[in-house]
């Protein structure tokens, strides 16, 4: 029996998942661990990642440390990765070095493609699905999979996210209709440009990412269901422009008081919604499946194989997540 650890430094959110695995490839989730340090913020054109955002970060990834400290009685292995904010900072070594400083060990900086292929693996052993369309929006980039017969045929990471979109073009409070017509048509540019995509027309599309599960998590809300899991919740195109249309009516406060929506993703969901609606309306898409499993479970699940020679052979079970202010 071994416990990994994967800790997936992202471009919003900062979260750790803890699991034990066995040498039949069996494995059970014991903690799951997530704050938000948006170390993406105020990046700019020059990509700089800010001496703030840093230090945010830096105060999540400690109190993570000192939560792994009770799992060293047991044969401990950690996998740390890092996605768009890093991979695209003009200082990403300093930070590198920051992070090895805290933490005590390196830090993975995940190419566009890796990072799409670990959403893959996350979601295809974990979801029933055959074909179907993955989007994985995160704070400064999104991945895109087109899965045919169960299998990733193309892949692309775009340099958008929840993050970067809401600060290059919608206010904090009321979002203007020109405001988002200039993010939409960005977006828009984007996609067509994108030849593959023309290949998944009605496809079903694989929601990832903080802000698409926060979708799940109003509807659910809305509809009185208690139990906030999302994995394998759907949604029809209809349901899906329905909340994000109440969501564009509210100005900041009343996001942040809007039941399903954590305060501190208020000032962003707008712009981290707006990849997963344009994407069904390019694509003519009908329905959503939200995904919790992704990047963590990929590199977890791609782990267990390695170390074990055995595919993963149990279904992720439920498991508690903690803020990091909850930590000991």
């Amino acid at each position: 029996m071994t416990v990994i650890a994967v800790v997936d430094l992202g471009s919003n959110s900062v979260r750790m998942t803890v699991s034990r695995y066995h040498r039949d490839g069996s494995y059970e989730v014991l903690a799951r661990f997530q704050e938000m340090a948006r170390l993406s913020e105020g990046m700019g054109s020059n990509k700089v990642l800010q001496p703030e955002a840093i230090a945010r970060t830096m105060v999540v990834l400690n109190k993570f440390k000192q939560a792994l400290s009770i799992y060293q009685v047991n044969n401990l292995e950690v996998y740390a990765v890092a996605t768009a904010a890093v991979r695209q900072a003009s200082n990403q070594e300093e930070f590198l070095a920051a992070f090895k400083e805290t933490m005590g060990f390196d830090l993975r900086v995940l190419t566009g493609e890796e990072e799409a292929h670990f959403d893959y693996v996350g979601v295809i052993n974990t979801l029933p699905i055959n074909d179907a369309l993955i989007l994985d929006t995160g704070g400064a980039s999104s991945e895109i999979i087109l899965v045919r017969n169960q299998q990733a045929v193309h892949a692309v990471s775009l340099p958008v996210g929840a993050v970067n979109i809401s600060e290059a073009y919608l206010g904090k409070n009321n979002i203007l209709a020109s405001e988002l017509f200039e993010a939409i048509v960005a977006l828009r540019q984007l996609f067509g440009d994108i030849a593959w995509l023309h290949e998944s027309k009605n496809m079903p599309v694989i929601a990832l990412g903080g802000s698409n599960r926060t979708l799940a998590k109003i509807s659910r809300k809305k509809e009185k269901i208690q139990d906030m899991a999302v994995h394998g919740y759907h949604l029809n195109i209809r349901e899906v422009a329905s909340i994000y249309g109440d969501i564009l009516k509210k100005d900041l406060d009343g996001r942040k008081k809007m039941p399903g929506l954590a305060k501190e993703r208020g000032d962003i969901i707008v712009g981290g919604l707006l990849p997963l609606v344009e994407l069904l309306l390019f694509t003519e898409g009908q329905q959503v499946i939200f995904s919790q499993s992704g990047l963590r479970e990929g590199v977890l699940f791609e782990q267990i194989s390695s170390n074990t020679g055995h595919d993963v052979v149990s279904p992720e079970p439920a498991a508690m997540t903690m803020d990091a202010e909850d930590l000991p």
